[in-house]
């Protein structure tokens, strides 16, 4: 059981999928960087023997917990049905984590140290001080062009709206969980959006992200071009609404101001008549 923090009750969730390369790693520099917090491997029933790994990793060592899941329903479903549990078990802080090493468990300290003044935190790669470690440049260049365009689209004051290092705190989380329409990776977006539309304090912290050493990339081209379509069909959606809004404001503040004139022009011509 996780120990109280000062934030409380912490766990961190690992959706796994064919990851046996890597899940003792992930875990044991866990354990090691933030030894208070819990952690939730959500397996998707991986053939290379992930879950069960994982439930021997649990049965020694009570701050890790296993969900497994019935098969591959990719990783907006793994992660809204780890924030339930995590929801339903009392949990105070939920934090995203990648199985693969690309996020730094050493860094999970000073994110959490940055939740005691936001709602929601970000592990960001494109603030100043962040930075990815191992990749080619077109794929830089492919994420910032997809954060860019998800933050011209929707709106969002967010530099690196597509990362998967978030921590939020449950009251967040229960505000905007049922809204998340987003599948596979697009999640990301999703819960940056609607916390952002909620009001809720958003916190960018530079991180450094590593490509990953073992195991295979579940990104695909189709991923991106799914994310690409999704994004597009939301700022569609929220650029007419504003329009929509526009054009009710302004034919509100005609319409006021006709009446301030009506108003002015008769009480006017009543003075006249009453001076004749």
């Amino acid at each position: 059981m996780a120990d109280r923090t000062p934030l409380g009750r912490v766990l961190v969730i690992i959706p796994t999928y064919n990851e046996i390369e890597n899940i003792d790693m992930i875990t044991g520099r866990l354990r090691a960087a933030a030894p208070q917090v819990d952690i939730l491997i959500a397996d998707d029933n991986s053939p290379d023997g992930t879950g069960r790994r994982a439930d021997e990793l649990a049965a020694g060592d009570d701050h890790i917990k296993v969900l497994h899941r019935a098969g591959k329903e990719g990783l907006s479903a793994a992660y809204l049905a780890s924030f339930r549990w995590a929801l339903e078990h009392g949990y105070d802080v939920i934090v995203e984590f990648d199985a693969d090493g690309s996020h730094q468990p050493e860094e999970l300290p000073k994110l959490l140290a940055a939740l005691a003044d936001a709602d929601m935190v970000k592990g960001s790669r494109w603030v100043k001080g962040g930075r990815v470690v191992n990749w080619p440049k077109s794929r830089e260049l492919l994420s910032r062009g997809g954060s860019l365009y998800t933050r011209l689209m929707l709106g969002l004051p967010i530099k690196d709206v597509t990362g998967g290092l978030n921590l939020f705190r449950a009251d967040t989380l229960r505000a905007i969980i049922d809204d998340v329409d987003a599948a596979g990776y697009g999640i990301q977006r999703d819960l940056t959006w609607l916390a952002h539309r909620k009001g809720f304090r958003i916190v960018e912290v530079p991180i450094t992200f590593h490509e990953r050493e073992r195991g295979q990339s579940k990104l695909g081209r189709d991923v991106f071009v799914e994310a690409l379509k999704k994004t597009t069909e939301l700022g569609v959606a929220h650029r007419g609404a504003q329009v929509r809004e526009g054009v009710a404001a302004a034919t509100g503040l005609v319409a006021a101001t006709a009446r301030t004139v009506a108003r002015t022009v008769h009480d006017l011509t009543r003075g006249r008549r009453d001076q004749a």
